[in-house]
This record gives C-alpha cells, sequence and structure tokens, in this order.
C-alpha cells in the first residue's frame, strides 16, 4: 500500500548512496547477497534474543536491498550499447528470491526468541507463514502468466507486481517493531497475519480479473 509513496521519497537517498557504493567490486547482485546474509543474521540474532542487534542487521540489510535495484537502474542508464543496458532477469530473480528467505528466515528467528524469552505461542507466527506462501503463489504466478501473455504491469520492478494493503514496505515495519517490541511479538504476528491473509485474497480476485 505504502511502496509506490516511500519509493519516490527515498529515490533521492537511494540514488546519493548507489553513486557512493558505485565502485569497481561492487555489484547490484553482490548488494543482494549482503542483504541476504545481514538479513539472516538478523533472524539468528532474534532467535537468541538479541533484539538491538537483530534490528540493526534488519535495518541494514533492507537498505542493502534498496540499494541493489538502484545501482543497478544507475549503471544501465550510464550505459552506452543497448545490450548493456538491458535489464539484468538473473538480477531481479535474485532479488526477489532472497527476500522470501529474508522474510521466512526472520519470522522463524523471532518465532524462536519470543517463545523462548516471553513465553509466546508459536501459531500466530505460522498463521504469517502461510499468508506469505499465499501472497507468494499468487503474485509470482500472475507475474509468470501475465509475462506469457503480454499483459505484464511495468513499475520498475523485475515482476509485474499487484499491489495491495500489504507490501514491502509494512513488511518491513511490521518485523522492525516485531523487534523493538519482541514481548507483543505474538499479538503483532497474529494482526498482520490478517492483513497478509487479506492482502492475498485482493491479489487472488485481482490476477483473476486481469488475466481473463
Amino acid at each position: 500500500m505504502l511502496d509506490r509513496s516511500l519509493r519516490g521519497l527515498l529515490s533521492r537517498p537511494l540514488e546519493a548512496m548507489a553513486a557512493a557504493v558505485d565502485r569497481p567490486g561492487i555489484t547490484p547482485d553482490g548488494l543482494t547477497i549482503t542483504g541476504l546474509v545481514l538479513g539472516l543474521g538478523s533472524a539468528a540474532a532474534a532467535g537468541f534474543q538479541l533484539w538491538w542487534v537483530a534490528l540493526a542487521l534488519w535495518l541494514v540489510s533492507r537498505v542493502a536491498d534498496g540499494l541493489d535495484g538502484t545501482l543497478a537502474r544507475r549503471r544501465r542508464r550510464r550505459a552506452s550499447t543497448d545490450a548493456a543496458s538491458a535489464p539484468s532477469h538473473a538480477g531481479g530473480f535474485l532479488d526477489i528470491t532472497a527476500d522470501f528467505v529474508v522474510y521466512g528466515a526472520t519470522v522463524v528467528g523471532v518465532a524462536f526468541g519470543a517463545t523462548a524469552g516471553y513465553g509466546a505461542p508459536w501459531w500466530p507466527f505460522l498463521l504469517v507463514l502461510l499468508a506469505y506462501y499465499v501472497n507468494g503463489t499468487a503474485f509470482l504466478a500472475f507475474s509468470s502468466i501475465a509475462e506469457r501473455t503480454g499483459r505484464t504491469i511495468d513499475d520498475g520492478r523485475s515482476l509485474s507486481f499487484l499491489g495491495r494493503i500489504a507490501e514491502g514496505t509494512e513488511t518491513i515495519a511490521v518485523h522492525a517493531l516485531w523487534l523493538i517490541l519482541p514481548f507483543w511479538a505474538w499479538q503483532i504476528a497474529l494482526v498482520w497475519a490478517v492483513f497478509v491473509a487479506v492482502s492475498a485474497v485482493q491479489r487472488i480476485v485481482a490476477g483473476y480479473r486481469a488475466l481473463r
């Protein structure tokens, strides 16, 4: 829901950061892997109840995740040939895969930490994972079929993304909130699972209508 507004707000800071890291040896894929490693580190820290360490790693990992695409677009604009300036489908694939791994790992890490430290129940976190699974299936299936049928949605991302009330911005915020308020983690997870489930239904309906 907030992705488009936040992308506009952060475009200049991200461009400035991309210019600062645009050096030989630093690649968009390398930034994606860095974000993946930091995100997994955040999940592990949450599992050991190192909440502030987990929060710091989480936020830095999301900055790296935002920088990879910005750096890739910067280099494409600077390239002089069409072949060099073509989008990297491999990079887009790596990016979305890393996002799914990090999101799922963070849910598991927070669940471990919250159950061990605060006696939180497991089932709200399982509901979040189920909702993530359905959401991911809906928008990835839509993107694949839309590509084959010429009904793609081009908003600058690698995939045809069906935006709804729960998108990347909301996910980053909720995962950060877990790490700031771990003693309320399972209650936050329960509310978040409802929001993600509603988004899943919205994406299924919108995707079906768009492909009819």
